[in-house]
């Protein structure tokens, strides 16, 4: 009890210290990590083996980080190494993409395509990042996209926030899709054996009809914001042509070969078996030896931040999850739901959306997995039904907050870069309506085709 009560009170003081904004997230997750271990392992626990587990180091030297052989479920026990690496990796890909002009050629590309008009490129960009998220881990589209938003916005002088808050939730609406867009998708696929068609045909109908009102509604709420600022003037017809853009031709024909081979190497990963820290590493290493001399300037500009903040962050999170918090919350479920289906449907997908904006979404999805095997075999419900709606909840939950998703977190933290700050209540003014839209939606078309 006391663990417990330790750990929920770590992650609340933390939660609360980021939302204030007034210490950086890194700093505050690293201290609320330290405390984890100090206090709810140490103190709570006098479980030396909890923190052993916990920060999970020891996991990096397994066989099964690097290639998966066996048929089993994926651990997400402590510090995720695996995501840690993978976004490392995809970090150094698009410094090394960025520095050789392949970014700003993008942009340009797409920016001429449609005669450098705001709203047709706001509109394209979401279509990308949801496409792009179907197939490649959401956290690689937004790196991607983010980079290439502010290139254009530097370029036709507009605010990037909305399109890149637009491109953040398009991202995860876009993992909802397949099996591979999103880690908790990754989970639920591989713990109760389901193909990337089985997602494709069931949550991949249900991202298609959200797209399409969500489309509409990020129109409406930034549309007075989808403009050149006032009293500047563009002069497209003086714009640098796309190839301009490109600094060192040999450099950018090997960046791109890398970005398509990363492209390929998620695609089938489930094929392959390459785990995505295999897949950061093997981009990491391709694109330092791409650079040569430059390569020590390249990794020095990796935002380090984040990474420190994601581990601080799972760090707290192991403790709940270790203590049986997210356990005794997953469990709520079980003994209010009762026998109706549809109850238990609005339970488990309001429920885990809820939790995802402000828990990761990997350790409860994994969670929430024996729970809805459970709840399946005790009252005949079909266990794909509970598996979608999961899927669901927790795939657009983590849209709400700064923090609820991986891609959030990044992109937020690409803007910051730039300078352009997007703080909590912005955030959560325009994101959180978007969420309630989505998950409303899905809950509809779960009762409408499955009951």
């Amino acid at each position: 009890m006391l663990a417990q009560i330790l750990a929920v009170t770590i992650f609340v003081i933390m939660f609360g210290f980021i939302i204030t904004e007034k210490i950086e997230r890194h700093i505050v997750s690293g201290v609320c990590a330290i405390l984890t271990l100090v206090l709810v392992f140490g103190v709570g626990m006098h479980s030396v083996d909890a923190i052993i587990d916990t920060i999970n180091v020891h996991s990096i030297i397994t066989p099964e980080f690097w290639r998966v052989t066996g048929e089993g479920g994926t651990s997400s026990t402590g510090v995720n190494w695996e995501t840690i690496i993978f976004i490392f990796g995809m970090m150094v890909m698009v410094e090394g993409m960025a520095k050789v002009g392949f970014f700003r050629w993008l942009c340009m590309r797409i920016a001429k395509l449609v005669n450098y008009q705001i709203v047709p490129i706001f509109m394209t960009f979401m279509v990308l990042s949801t496409i792009l998220a179907m197939f490649i881990d959401s956290i690689t589209v937004i790196l991607f996209l983010a980079a290439v938003t502010i290139e254009l916005s530097q370029l036709l002088k507009f605010n990037p926030i909305p399109m890149i808050l637009s491109e953040i939730f398009c991202a995860n609406l876009g993992g909802s899709a397949t099996m591979c867009g999103d880690p908790p998708n990754i989970i639920i696929g591989t713990s109760l054996r389901y193909s990337f068609a089985d997602f494709i045909t069931n949550t991949g109908l249900i991202a298609l009809v959200s797209f399409v009102v969500i489309l509409a509604y990020f129109y409406f709420v930034f549309k007075k914001d989808l403009k050149v600022k006032e009293g500047v003037v563009i002069d497209y017809a003086s714009l640098p042509s796309p190839e301009s853009a490109i600094t060192n031709k040999a450099g950018f024909v090997v960046n791109t070969i890398i970005f398509i081979v990363a492209i390929v190497l998620l695609i089938t990963h489930s094929t392959t078996g390459l785990t995505v820290s295999c897949i950061g590493t093997i981009v990491a290493v391709a694109t330092i030896i791409a650079a040569g001399k430059d390569a020590i300037t390249l990794l020095k500009k990796v935002d380090y931040k984040t990474l420190v903040f994601f581990i601080g962050l799972f760090v707290v999170i192991g403790g709940l999850e270790t203590t049986g918090v997210l356990e005794i919350l997953a469990g709520f479920i079980g003994k209010i739901s009762g026998g109706n289906v549809m109850v238990m449907i609005a339970i488990i997908i309001w429920l885990s959306a809820i939790a995802s904006a402000f828990v990761d979404n990997i350790p409860f999805a994994t969670t929430m997995i024996p729970v809805i095997k459970s709840l399946s075999v005790a009252y005949g419900v079909d266990l794909s039904v509970l598996a979608w709606t999961l899927a669901m909840g927790t795939d657009i939950g983590g849209s709400a907050t700064p923090i609820g998703a991986s891609a959030n977190v990044v992109g937020i933290s690409i803007a910051s870069r730039e300078g352009y700050i997007i703080k909590w209540g912005t955030y959560c003014k325009k994101m959180v309506p978007a969420t309630l839209i989505v998950v409303f939606i899905s809950m509809l078309i779960i009762y409408f085709r499955y009951l």
